[in-house]
């Protein structure tokens, strides 16, 4: 029997690849541009790291993440989201001390889920987390980063912006006792999950997808009614950076987010085109996880963006660059072996000069046509030949195979040629 893949845990082929890499491109552009810095911390951590930021009670910790005894005897996981490594790296290399921190990261996460169209048990994440700054200025630049984003992507259109606050931990603790006193009112319409968290955790009651335990969280108390003076006004400060910047959004105050370690800001972009998987990027505040996790107490905000429902997206949409079929931008050919090294040495000349440019050689036997076709298939742009007759003059033949006149032309002239060919690239 062939072995295959891990349930969950699927390849991304060459041509998915190629979207991945073009996604990955544009982010690292624009977080660039906002002066972030990466961050890359290990898949796998200590079990306690995320029953502690995550929270005990939630689906995550009790029921999706892979955990296991290493050798010493250690209980390890794989991390099933990012955040919680990224604080703990900030807090043990000292990060956080009196300076503020702008960090991204990518990666893959794991979570032992039913796999489905745009969810899987290994996924990837990318996201943004930044450190020190409690005004909701902050909070708004992320969003409006977020924004951004989709509008380089082309899929602005397609996404809708939900936003709340969950308050402070004082309003929690008061609309905790509102929501309970509903919910147990209402406890046998709930659905079983939902029944069973009304005391261990009733804010997720509202993350709940059962149809009608949703149809009777329409009547639930609103957790905006619950907010402390100073939740309110820096929530209404967000909204109001939002809407001098033109990003729209709807107010929806039953998103809660599945993490225990939200407060005030919470936010998802959401898309209506891959019907029950739609959330394509999350995220929030935490100012108390980095205490939490027995750092000094600082404020934090940030986001995640799942890849695989992105890419998944801009694929529904057909938003991607048609280059990205092409395998090679220059393909070249020789008409015998005598010009094989000149051929080699163009190649390199090339590659040297204009990196960016991807470059094919043929190599092994075949006629003429024969490589022709091989050159079509691989999509470049451009074939170059070298012929006895181009050997003799240090020539080569200048083939457009898109449409255009063949040339022949000096090996210089055939290097500016292939200079000009991806100067706007998006390929690093």
């Amino acid at each position: 029997m062939n072995i295959q893949a891990v349930r969950g845990m699927p390849d991304v082929l060459p041509a998915d690849a190629a979207r991945w890499g073009y996604v990955e491109h544009q982010v690292r552009r624009l977080f660039a541009s906002y002066g972030l810095v990466q961050i890359r911390t290990p898949i796998v951590e200590d079990t306690g790291l995320f029953a502690r930021s995550i929270g005990d009670v939630t689906d995550i910790v009790e029921k999706e993440m892979y955990s296991f005894e290493d050798r010493s005897g250690e209980s390890l996981t794989l991390r099933p989201e990012l955040t919680a490594g990224v604080v703990r790296a900030a807090i043990e290399h000292g990060l956080l001390h009196n300076q503020t921190q702008r960090l991204w990261y990518q990666g893959p996460a794991f979570r032992y889920e039913r796999p489905q169209k745009g969810r899987y048990r290994q996924f990837h994440q990318i996201g943004v987390e930044c450190f020190g700054i409690a005004d909701a200025m902050m909070d708004a630049e992320l969003i409006e980063l977020t924004d951004r984003l989709w509008r380089v992507l082309g899929i602005r259109d397609a996404v809708t912006l939900q936003l709340n606050s969950i308050g402070s931990l004082e309003a929690r603790h008061r609309y905790r006792e509102a929501l309970v006193t509903f919910l147990e009112h209402h406890r046998d319409g709930l659905d079983v999950d939902s029944q069973a968290r009304i005391q261990r955790n009733p804010m997720r009651v509202l993350d709940s997808k059962d149809p009608s335990t949703q149809q009777i969280l329409v009547d639930a108390p609103s957790i905006l009614d619950a907010l402390t003076d100073e939740d309110r006004s820096h929530f209404d400060r967000l909204c109001k950076a939002l809407n001098d910047a033109g990003v729209p959004f709807v107010i929806n105050d039953r998103l809660v987010r599945g993490l225990d370690y939200y407060g005030r800001t919470v936010f998802e972009w959401t898309t209506d085109q891959l019907g029950a998987q739609g959330t394509v990027c999350g995220g929030g505040r935490y100012d108390g996880l980095v205490a939490h996790l027995g750092g000094r107490s600082t404020p934090g905000v940030g986001f995640a963006i799942g890849v695989e429902r992105l890419v998944l997206l801009m694929e529904t949409l057909d938003v991607f660059p048609d280059e990205l079929v092409r395998d090679c931008d220059v393909y070249l050919m020789m008409q015998s072996a005598d010009a094989e090294p000149a051929l080699r040495r163009l190649a390199a000349s090339i590659r040297e000069t204009a990196p960016d440019v991807r470059v094919l050689t043929h190599i092994g036997d075949g006629s003429l046509k024969s490589q022709l076709k091989k050159a079509d298939k691989s999509g470049a742009l451009v074939g170059l030949i070298i012929g006895q007759e181009e050997l003799l003059h240090d020539q080569v033949q200048l083939k457009p195979l898109r449409g255009g006149e063949s040339q022949t032309v000096s090996h210089a002239d055939a290097i500016a040629y292939c200079q000009q060919l991806r100067k706007a690239s998006w390929i690093i």
